[in-house]
């Protein structure tokens, strides 16, 4: 007979083990499709059909949960990204899968601007540092190159998923707030703002995926030029 939880609902219990894995597996799912506020134990309880005693054997609380959730898609990201080529290619790949992790899962960026330094964002700070020094950038310069690279990265990265959230928020569309917004623009005083009026086809019709790497690119090049100090 299935047990009654706490308000007297029927629910069957699993009859497998739970794990840790399963836990942070199901959390990542409620988050992507419900967000934060979607993510409560009482919904995990449900979703895996256990106690709140076989969640708490695993995780501590929510901010746990979070935490553990956002080290997955980043060890994620790193496990999955192709190191046998060129450093600087390499490079592209690892930072515009982060890009694209954070693109997905738009809490994980919520969570790393409350907690920055997640023991597998340290990772990858790692794998940038040793990038850098496949791609010969002086040890000197090496340390200022990686945290500006990553601070890049994640600020970018962040920042587009947190423009997502605000959107879905509006109900708008991402082409209907940029012909917006290019409206505004092109309404602009051009002697006063002339670069920006000039910008507007590009703000329309830009993707920000491409942008981000465009970014990344000129990060690289401003590494080939350490090289030769």
């Amino acid at each position: 007979m299935a047990k009654r939880s706490a308000n007297g609902s029927a629910h069957p219990r699993r009859t497998d083990s739970l794990s840790r894995e399963l836990i942070i597996q199901t959390a990542t799912e409620i988050l992507d499709s419900g967000g934060e506020n979607a993510l409560t134990l009482r919904a995990l309880t449900i979703r895996l059909k256990t106690g709140y005693g076989a969640i708490y054997h695993h995780v501590t609380d929510k901010s746990d949960l979070l935490a553990a959730a956002t080290d997955d898609v980043i060890t994620g990201v790193l496990s999955s990204a192709v190191t046998d080529g060129a450093p600087r290619e390499t490079l592209r790949r690892v930072a515009l899968g982060l890009f694209d992790a954070i693109d997905a899962h738009p809490w994980v960026g919520a969570e790393l601007s409350r907690q920055p330094w997640r023991p597998a964002l340290l990772d990858f700070y790692e794998s940038i540092g040793r990038l850098l020094d496949a791609l010969a950038v002086p040890e000197k310069a090496r340390f200022d190159a990686a945290g500006t690279l990553v601070n890049y990265v994640l600020g970018v990265a962040v920042q587009n998923a947190a423009n997502a959230r605000h959107l879905t928020g509006q109900d708008t569309d991402r082409e209907a707030f940029l012909n917006t917004a290019a409206a505004q623009w092109a309404q602009l005083d051009p002697g006063r703002y002339p670069f920006t009026h000039a910008t507007v086809t590009q703000l329309r019709e830009h993707d920000d995926r491409e942008q981000f790497l465009a970014g990344v690119d000129i990060f690289l090049t401003g590494i080939a030029a350490l090289r030769q100090v």
